[in-house]
């Protein structure tokens, strides 16, 4: 076996990426104090071909040199748009027939693991404040909660952490959902 060089790797340019079929998949960072981890949604949204990323409250925006560090030049490829108010802008999505999902610890959630994405339907995922969460009154507003599966003593995951395995596990039911079908 022999490591890619980057250049074996097929990425798209900036463009190709703009022009590209995107996962029908919307990110919401709910006052996100970290620099380091909104440049790492950033990076795992370009990596799974995320439709936008909204920048709520708190959370810094671009061009920033310490998103820049971990988004690595995402930031130019993946849409991106300040809400102030992520209330609203929940309101609004859910008007314009997106669903929206927190991904929270809460009464009543479901698994990711047994959450299936309708075929054809625009999500809102939206990851919350690295010590607060998801603010209760976006969770309440939400269609549902999903969370993930921990079994293990701290039950809390770092929300780049967390982004990662939710929009691998979506991104993968969504495009390689023919390949489980009989």
């Amino acid at each position: 076996m022999r490591k890619l060089k980057n250049s074996e790797l097929g990425r798209l340019s900036v463009e190709e990426f703009k022009q590209t079929s995107k996962t029908p998949i919307i990110v919401i960072l709910d006052n996100i104090r970290s620099l380091n981890n909104i440049g790492s949604v950033f990076r795992t949204s370009d990596a799974f071909l995320i439709e936008k990323i909204y920048l709520c409250g708190i959370t810094a925006t671009p061009p920033n040199k310490e998103i820049h560090k971990t988004a690595l030049g995402s930031t130019e490829s993946v849409d991106w748009e300040y809400a102030e108010n992520t209330l609203q802008l929940v309101e609004q999505l859910k008007n314009e027939g997106t669903i929206v999902a927190s991904i929270e610890q809460a009464e009543n959630s479901t698994m990711l693991n047994d959450f299936t994405p309708k075929n054809g339907q625009k999500y809102a995922i939206i990851f919350g404040n690295e010590v607060k969460g998801v603010q209760q009154a976006v969770v309440s507003a939400s269609d549902l909660c999903i969370e993930i599966p921990q079994l293990g003593t701290k039950h809390s995951l770092n929300i780049s952490v967390s982004c990662g395995v939710v929009l691998w596990d979506l991104f993968s039911k969504i495009n390689f959902r023919h390949l489980l079908l009989p």
